[in-house]
């Protein structure tokens, strides 16, 4: 039972990837790079690698900035390759590492993408933030590695093009988000007959509250998480309810269903990660503690499933509900949908904006409810633009097309929250009519 594959053979389920090879499934080590090891979910890989001390190597570490953390890790670890941003970083990583270890540092974008190619890995854990992540997964896809995915924006931005890639190099995408590995996990053995998806959601710290209430809100109220301990952005996008939207569009891309087959259901106690609705109206639900532990070692040690050191759920803790999700106060879940009904760049325009208007938050240059604003203004000003489609043998020019446009829509955000009533209708209609084609 452990090894069936999600919708294996079936008319409906059609997804990303194949099943690992026999050599991978059956091998008694893996070895693995983790892109954004100091991270949340890096943190809590390295935890799951811990408590399975003979059956992973770490080959290859990567961050952004916090050279301080990856030091600690890579003294503890001792992988012959490590990566960071830029060479500033670099050099202050070099300078914290013991002498008699001098493992081999690589920088940005090409140097994520080199160590997400690494011949000597067979696993690579994507956990980078945001659409950074992108191109190093692009990579891990291109070098033909299993890819526990925890970087949605991989999907979000370039879905259509990391399906090809898979299919094309023998890539495999083992879905790492709670939400993802849990329908992953339902499916398997009956993808065949399914009906719809429903991936849960805890609706945030604000779940209930009015539109008045939401005027108010401050970055620090919006970054505390009933349930999860997340990074910043990805917490705000929870406040927001896009975080979910985006998962829709990774569900579409991860599972091949049409997006009106792609529901959510708002579940606070997040105890239910997702569930899958049969033809014959029956349900399976995956359940676990709230430790996302789970996920990622249902991913880095599939098919197999071992001893973790994550408490138990008790079912008796307190009751569970659910309740349909606030669309006209949190419209972030409408847009992700309009956006992947559109398809082609307007996925890449909802992800760049959201980025943008969340990092206008935080920076206290806008309030919680211009995000969905501003991103509703992003997704009209390029409706009719998009990246193109580039061919699987041009996979650079394809992610060069969609960093573009995103690279656009961030500037166009920031121009928009700058200017309000009639100059805002301005910048819309020239933006329309002329800028960078991608």
């Amino acid at each position: 039972m452990a090894e069936l594959w999600p919708g294996l053979g079936g008319p409906n389920i059609d997804y990303i990837s194949a099943p690992p090879a026999a050599t991978w499934r059956e091998a008694q080590s893996r070895s693995l790079v983790l892109l954004g090891s100091t991270g949340s979910i890096g943190r809590n890989a390295l935890s799951v690698v811990e408590s399975q001390p003979d059956f992973f190597r770490i080959v290859g570490l990567a961050c952004a900035r916090n050279v301080r953390l990856l030091a600690e890790q890579a003294v503890r670890w001792r992988p012959g390759h490590l990566a960071v941003l830029d060479a500033t970083a670099a050099t202050a990583l070099r300078a914290l590492l013991p002498k008699g270890y001098a493992p081999h540092i690589l920088v940005g974008k090409v140097g994520y993408e080199a160590l997400a190619s690494l011949p000597q890995a067979d696993t690579v854990l994507s956990a980078q933030s945001g659409s950074a992540g992108l191109a190093a997964t692009l990579a891990a896809a291109l070098a033909g590695k299993v890819i526990c995915l925890a970087n949605k924006e991989s999907l979000v931005l370039a879905g259509d093009l990391v399906r090809r890639i898979c299919r094309h190099r023998k890539a495999v995408v083992l879905p790492v988000d709670s939400e993802h590995n849990a329908i992953f996990q339902c499916l398997a053995g009956r993808g065949q007959e399914v009906r719809r998806i429903i991936l849960t959601a805890s609706g945030g710290p604000f779940l209930g509250k009015s539109a008045a209430d939401l005027q108010h809100v401050t970055p620090a109220q919006a970054l505390k998480h009933p349930n999860w301990n997340m990074g910043a952005k990805i917490s705000i996008d929870s406040a927001t309810l896009m975080n979910k939207g985006l998962e829709i569009i990774e569900a579409f891309h991860l599972y091949g269903l049409p997006v009106e087959r792609i529901q959510v259901l708002v579940h606070p106690q997040s105890v239910i990660h997702s569930l899958v609705e049969f033809h014959d109206g029956s349900q399976l639900a995956q359940l676990g503690t709230a430790d996302m532990r789970l996920a990622i070692a249902a991913c880095l040690l599939w098919p197999q499933c071992r001893p973790l050191p994550v408490p138990a759920l008790d079912l008796t803790a307190r009751p569970l509900t659910f309740q349909i999700p606030d669309v006209e106060n949190f419209p972030c879940l409408n847009l992700a949908r309009q956006s992947l009904e559109g398809r082609g760049g307007r996925c890449v325009t909802l992800n760049a904006a959201n980025e943008a208007a969340v990092e206008l938050f935080l920076a206290g240059r806008c309030t919680f409810t211009d995000i969905p604003r501003l991103v509703a203004s992003a997704l009209k000003a390029h409706e009719d633009r998009t990246p193109g489609h580039q061919p699987l043998c041009a996979p650079d020019q394809a992610r060069d097309g969609t960093l573009s446009l995103e690279q656009e829509t961030r500037i166009l955000t920031e121009r928009i929250a700058r200017l309000d009533g009639q100059s805002r209708e301005l910048v819309l209609a020239q933006a329309g009519d002329g800028g960078t084609q991608c």
